[in-house]
């Protein structure tokens, strides 16, 4: 039973993150920003959608 519920955390979480990647990539600000946020969620994912929920674009 724990790989299934390991497995649908990890998917949760990917939705969330790719979420977060598609949001910044539609939002209003300059393309280097968008491209150092996507950067961050990608290579640090945990601690990137927590700064990017705290910091990022709002609106």
């Amino acid at each position: 039973m724990g790989i299934e519920v390991g497995g649908l955390l990890g998917l949760i979480w990917l939705i969330i993150v790719v979420w977060a990647i598609i949001k910044v990539s539609k939002s209003s600000a300059g393309g280097l920003s968008k491209l150092l946020w996507i950067l961050v969620l990608l290579f640090f994912p945990l601690v990137g959608l927590i700064v990017w929920f705290l910091l990022g674009p709002k609106g």
